[in-house]
């Protein structure tokens, strides 16, 4: 029982007051697009913060692939940190953003989805089910993932769920294309519109984030289509929530649970299983901490909040001199090859997120990989 009210409290010492919120602070503090008033609203921040999945590093699980791994501890973190952005995304779509939960929850619309993240080999997004499609996209049982691995395998894994009801784009490059978003959420059949889950991931500095780039972030959270970000600091992936002042909150997954099934709240040992996966207390770094590489995500239930997304995105993150990404219409035609080209070396501007711009050939750019490398993101353990 003490290993269990450890796990439902995290990092924080019984005997301690948590450090989640700074203590004095009046900043407005801002959660997944909500914003709360840190003095009056403290408790509602807290319930709020409890409300999401939280998935950690568990121990005593079936096997895994051929290693025959049964704890994801020092190497899942990256894998949990795509779980609790997926999980929260049901959670708005299936229940609203208004939904709370609580330790006496039974709500079935809320039991299909926790069970959906339990570590079993049946359950749609288990880490055996990441772990096992990562070789889909080059990554073994037990190595590490980027965001945009975890995220293309998140992309995979949703196919085969018709009850998520949800779709995945993820934007290479740092460009979303209205065009491909437009063809994958639209059903010609019945003309509805497809949920969507949408991922960008970034790059937004070498080894630190560029602090040109902070105010663009802090926007993201104040979207109220927003459901976090996935990154982390150095060696350590983490799943952002939301911010106050200069410092960004996180949900950490570092912690070390038993396995075990939530299924339907029905006994003891089901209740207490239910809240190992919520955390009541945020964890909170500096912007600067966090690693440049990173995945920014949003849902949109309906067309109408995709359109008012891409308004909301082009008037308070795309509209200054750096934004974090574009939003283009339709993709180009890919470039010919040097072979078609005259022999005297064209130049086109390359910009580098969180670098200068700079000259290069079209002879230089055959040879680059215009699809965004996950090695971008492997800095992240």
């Amino acid at each position: 029982m003490d290993s269990m009210i450890e796990s439902y409290l995290g990092a924080v010492d019984i005997a301690q007051e948590p450090d989640d919120i700074p203590k004095g602070c009046t900043d407005t503090v801002w959660i997944l697009g909500k914003s709360y008033n840190p003095v009056q609203e403290l408790e509602l921040i807290r319930r709020d913060i409890q409300t999401r999945i939280w998935c950690t590093y568990r121990r005593g699980f079936v096997p895994i692939g051929s290693p025959q791994l049964t704890s994801d501890k020092g190497w899942g973190c990256m894998l949990r940190c795509g779980q609790m952005i997926l999980a929260q995304s049901l959670l708005d779509l299936h229940l609203g953003r208004e939904w709370f939960w609580t330790p006496e929850t039974r709500d079935p619309t809320y039991l299909k989805i926790v069970n959906r993240f339990e570590d079993n080999r049946k359950s749609p997004f288990s880490i055996h089910q990441i772990a096992l499609m990562g070789n889909s996209e080059d990554k073994k049982v037990g190595e590490w993932f980027g965001p945009n691995t975890v995220a293309q395998v998140l992309k995979k894994l949703l196919k085969y769920d018709d009850w998520s009801s949800l779709v995945i784009h993820v934007a290479l490059d740092n460009v979303i294309y209205l065009d491909d978003i437009k063809e994958l959420c639209s059903d010609d059949e019945d003309k509805s519109w497809k949920p969507l889950l949408l991922i960008v991931p970034l790059r937004l500095g070498i080894n630190e984030i560029n602090p040109i780039y902070v105010d663009g972030l802090k926007r993201c959270f104040e979207i109220n289509r927003n459901m976090g970000m996935i990154g982390g600091k150095p060696n350590q992936a983490l799943y952002f929530i939301g911010y106050v002042g200069d410092e960004v909150l996180y949900l950490d997954p570092h912690t070390t649970q038993r396995n075990g099934s939530v299924g339907g709240k029905l006994t003891t040992e089901e209740i207490e299983m239910d809240e190992t996966f919520h955390q009541k207390y945020a964890s909170r770094i500096t912007f600067r901490q966090m690693d440049p590489s990173l995945a920014v995500c949003f849902l949109c239930r309906t067309q109408l909040e995709f359109d008012e997304l891409y308004a909301r995105l082009l008037q308070d993150v795309l509209c200054g001199s750096h934004p974090l990404f574009e939003v283009i219409q339709t993709r180009q035609q890919p470039w010919p090859s040097v072979a078609s080209t005259s022999s005297t070396p064209s130049h086109r501007r390359v910009h580098n997120r969180g670098d200068s711009e700079t000259d290069t050939t079209l002879g230089e750019f055959e040879e680059l990989d215009v699809r965004q490398s996950d090695e971008d993101f492997e800095i992240i353990a």
